[in-house]
């Protein structure tokens, strides 16, 4: 078993190098197909961070009756943040919520009118952040039954927005890796079948001198390994020269999303890797197999 191994290793590398044109438009068309592959990817994991980034933005806010006393607060306090869908909660007072104001007016360049009021006309409010934005109803829900809540703001609109969003973002990139997946496998199955075609000859002797079909298939499957295993090579090599500027550009960009540029870049490298040995040895398996069938 070994030394057939070996065999058709020596001979996927000498079958490699005696079609070394073909050899190579099939590797720098996997190169290419894997770097649009890569990308895709890449942009999918950059959407989905980014829409995560708003879903952790998403708050419910509830604001509370003047007349509710610090233990009716910290009793529905203490209720929400036992909610599951709840990931955190967070009390905002009258002056509070009326400095607040004060600064946000501060910050857009406009007139402090606060001064002209004889009294605070804001309420204090619960800020509910959500674990994910199907709590919105559950925690909804809780917050309405409190007699001490005066009314909580409807945000349905805008959660279902970015559920929607979210939904389609992730839909379309797996459809969208698929297809490029494809692509590239029908490109590798026609480039090896070209490298089969173009040794018929040579598989027609061996098939005359009594060879059986895995004896003729396997080289060329370790051959189609091979293709793939360099274009993959080269696609991580071309991307992580291109880590590094890309990274600088949109620094600032990536700092504030929920997103880790290491496991972006592992992830990024199994995928290639992954499938680019796949794909090759797929690609030669199906090309060999369609031949000798005849």
């Amino acid at each position: 078993m070994l030394r057939f191994i070996a065999f058709s290793l020596t001979r996927a590398w000498q079958g490699f190098w005696r079609n070394a044109v073909m050899s190579i438009a099939a590797t720098l068309t996997m190169v290419l197909m894997l770097l649009l592959l890569a990308g895709f990817f890449i942009l999918q994991n950059v959407l989905l961070a980014s829409l995560s980034f708003v879903e952790q933005k998403v708050e419910v806010v509830a604001y509370v009756e003047n007349t509710a006393t610090a233990d009716q607060v910290a009793g529905l306090v203490k209720a929400i943040k036992a909610l599951p869908e709840t990931a955190s909660v967070e009390f905002v007072t009258r002056d509070e919520a009326l400095a607040r104001f004060k600064a946000a007016q501060e910050a857009q360049g406009r007139e402090d009118l606060t001064k002209y009021l004889e009294s605070n006309p804001l309420y204090a409010s619960l800020n509910v952040k959500l674990t994910a934005p199907s709590g919105l109803d559950a925690v909804t829900s809780a917050l309405r039954a409190s007699p001490i809540v005066r009314n909580v703001l409807n945000i349905e609109a805008l959660v279902e927005r970015v559920t929607t969003v979210t939904s389609v973002v992730r839909t379309a990139g797996v459809g969208m890796v698929l297809i490029v997946g494809l692509i590239v496998l029908f490109i590798i199955v026609n480039t090896i079948r070209l490298a089969v075609v173009a040794r018929a000859e040579e598989i027609e002797i061996m098939r005359l001198v009594g060879a059986s079909d895995a004896f003729i298939r396997w080289p060329f499957v370790f051959e189609g390994a091979l293709v793939g295993l360099l274009g993959a090579v080269v696609t991580l090599v071309l991307l992580a020269l291109a880590a590094e500027p890309a990274s600088r550009a949109v620094a600032g960009f990536f700092n504030v999303l929920p997103i880790q540029l290491g496991t972006l870049g592992r992830d990024t490298a199994a995928l290639v890797l992954s499938t680019g040995l796949g794909l090759g040895v797929l690609g030669s398996w199906v090309s060999v197999r369609t031949y000798l069938i005849r």
